[in-house]
């Protein structure tokens, strides 16, 4: 392989990485969606009042859990069942600390989107999800907060703290809690089956409770979260889960969309590490924007060091060999085209994480995607094969100068040689407008050392640093390579 090639063709434009740091605010709005190579199927529980707009996140494999995404778009209209006489006591004793959380324009005051929260002991502190204060986090020029209790009274809320990762949220207001929802140093242990309750205002349209079970850690997250088996509906972000004598489990946070009563919580000891910071803080930061920022800095510097911390496994695709990850947090799914009238053939193999960091209602980040394509001709000559290969890799996206989230593509294409197969490779780079030091890559290659047959392979890095964006794409180019040749066969 042409070392000194690969390090001009993936270390290009590093001065120009500065120059991408633009300036000038993403603005926030409802709706964000992942990659479709990304196959989630959950959204969060925030609601948007307005005429919703869907946080689906793309093609679902099937059985896959993934990151919460802004369910604005499809609101549930299915009615909770029927409280237990438990619940109806858990409710009774628990509503004088629960309170809706609203986004309302500063202009106007109108309600932008509602979600939940609980006032910890007799403090004037609550916890909600980081996605319910996302807008007011990061456009307080344009938003701000309001409470609004059981009773119907209300007032501002001052955002104190924010944990993008783990999407919860520290608040103060000007009322104090009774003590019913407390935040011990030594919290609950949960079993398998227990019977959790849910507690919220769903779809804006009053406080509720709702029943479910306690039903493990999911570790496909990146990050760990409770799976409930229960309703929690849009709107019902940022409330507490408590078990029967009203112990805080966990917070509300997603469900998915493609099943049956399967949510899920933030676990309450990552509420218990915020708000010890926010003892340690009586003002507010002036900005959330850098706190955001700092927080997605180290979660991609975690993401990549964990991808590459072994060589990445090598699968067999006709006579290559590519580079995928299988892990908890990374899942891989095959296909095929594979049909009798067909006169070419495609496989196809695809692994990305299963979760991904919400940031606003149009931007998710934080993630890895990996897909493999093997093309090979059934009964198409040189030339027509070549023109569908052709047009197969003309037809990547890598994002236009429109998205006032992100840059306009830098890309640079080249043609690269490593263990004896040759490939067309082109690398594009974006930097995100509002985080400084973040960048989405995308590397896309396709094989040329056969006329009949195409490799083309593709990498997305979204929300990594310019350093960790160039060591995972010379990873992955330099462990594409041919397979090696069996003893006795024909080469």
């Amino acid at each position: 392989m042409n070392f000194q090639r690969l390090c001009v063709f993936l270390l290009f434009g590093c001065s120009a990485a500065a120059a991408w740091s633009a300036s000038g605010a993403a603005p926030v709005s409802a709706g964000a969606t992942a990659p479709a190579s990304t196959v989630p199927t959950t959204h969060n529980t925030r609601n948007t009042p307005a005429a919703g707009t869907s946080a689906a996140t793309g093609a679902a494999a099937p059985g896959t859990p993934a990151a919460a995404a802004d369910d604005s778009d499809n609101p549930d209209s299915a009615p909770l069942p029927p409280p237990s006489s438990a619940a109806q006591h858990l409710y009774g004793a628990a509503r004088n600390d629960l309170l809706q959380v609203r986004t309302l324009l500063k202009s106007g005051r109108t309600q932008s989107s509602v979600g939940s929260g609980f006032l910890i002991g007799t403090s004037n502190l609550v916890i909600t999800n980081y996605h319910v204060v996302s807008q007011f986090a990061l456009d307080p020029d344009t938003y701000v907060g309001e409470w609004v209790d059981t009773s119907g009274q209300r007032g501002n809320v001052e955002l104190l703290a924010v944990d993008v990762l783990h999407d919860l949220a520290v608040l103060r207001v000007n009322r104090n809690g009774t003590g019913f929802f407390k935040m011990p140093e030594k919290l609950a242990r949960l079993n398998q089956g227990q019977y959790l309750y849910a507690l919220g205002n769903p779809l804006d349209l009053g406080f509720a409770i709702s029943e479910g079970a306690y039903n493990g850690v999911i570790a496909r997250s990146f990050y760990d979260q409770l799976m409930f088996t229960g309703p929690i509906n849009s709107g019902m972000s940022g409330g507490p889960s408590v078990t029967v004598d009203g112990s805080v489990a966990g917070i509300n946070v997603s469900k998915r969309l493609d099943g049956e009563l399967v949510s899920f919580l933030v676990p309450a000891r990552f509420a218990q590490d915020l708000l010890r910071q926010v003892q340690d803080s009586a003002k507010p930061p002036a900005s959330f924007t850098s706190i955001v920022t700092a927080q997605l800095l180290r979660h991609q510097s975690a993401m990549v060091d964990q991808l590459l911390a072994s060589p990445l496994s090598l699968k067999t695709m006709g006579p290559y060999q590519v580079p995928v990850r299988e892990s908890e947090q990374m899942r891989c799914w095959g296909r095929s085209n594979v049909k009798a009238d067909k006169p070419f053939t495609v496989d196809d193999a695809s692994c990305a994480m299963e979760s991904a960091i919400f940031v606003s209602g149009s931007l998710q980040t934080g993630q890895i995607a990996i897909r493999h394509q093997f093309l090979r001709s059934a009964g198409l000559d040189q030339y027509r094969f070549a023109q569908l290969a052709s047009a197969s890799f003309k037809n990547e996206n890598f994002g236009n100068s429109k998205d006032s989230r992100l840059t306009a593509p830098q890309c640079t294409e080249d043609f690269v040689n490593h263990g004896k197969l040759p490939l067309r490779a082109v690398l594009c780079v974006r930097a995100y407008r509002k985080f400084a030091g973040l960048y989405d890559f995308a590397l896309l290659t396709a094989s040329t050392d056969h006329g009949l047959m195409s490799l083309q392979s593709r990498i997305d890095a979204r929300g990594v640093s310019y350093e960790n964006g160039l060591r995972l794409t010379r990873a992955f180019l330099t462990a594409l390579t041919r397979a090696p040749v069996a003893k006795g066969a024909a080469k």
